[in-house]
């Protein structure tokens, strides 16, 4: 699936809630399922800086396609940053360049949040475009 329609599909999940707090409080009802990343993947080469939380990422190509973990000590930033994984997983790394968009803005999930918890999970972000970026010049 492409990144546009896998937000496509979250923007349909989410589209229930109208209220932002009932929106963030789904996210992390969310994640609660997830497992955390392993240990061996929680090192320092792994951490988004610029996070003030404590944030983790890894980003794998497979048969041409990419997917995304991450792990946080929040559970809002963690709940967010599993959508962001969810967005561009699955994709290949032309369709991750080719999206310029803030998946996390366009659902609505921003506004309440404080400016420095806006830039880690920009921070985030970058930081998948930058993994699918490298691959692709190598």
């Amino acid at each position: 699936m492409t990144p546009d329609e896998n937000l496509h599909r979250l923007a349909a999940d989410l589209g229930a809630f109208e209220d932002p707090q009932e929106r963030l409080a789904f996210v992390v009802d969310r994640v609660r399922r997830v497992p955390p990343l392993p240990a061996a993947d929680r090192i320092d080469a792994h951490r988004v800086p610029g996070c003030v939380s404590v944030v983790w990422l890894t980003g794998r190509e497979e048969a041409g396609r990419w997917i995304f973990r991450a792990d946080a000590d929040s559970p809002v930033v963690r709940g967010l940053l599993l959508l962001l994984c969810e967005v561009y997983s699955g994709a290949e790394t032309a369709a991750i360049a080719a999206c310029g968009r803030d998946p996390l803005a366009e659902l609505g999930l921003l506004r309440d949040l404080s400016p420095t918890r806006r830039n880690g999970l920009a921070s985030a972000l970058g930081q998948i475009r930058r993994l699918a970026s490298a691959a692709s010049r190598s």
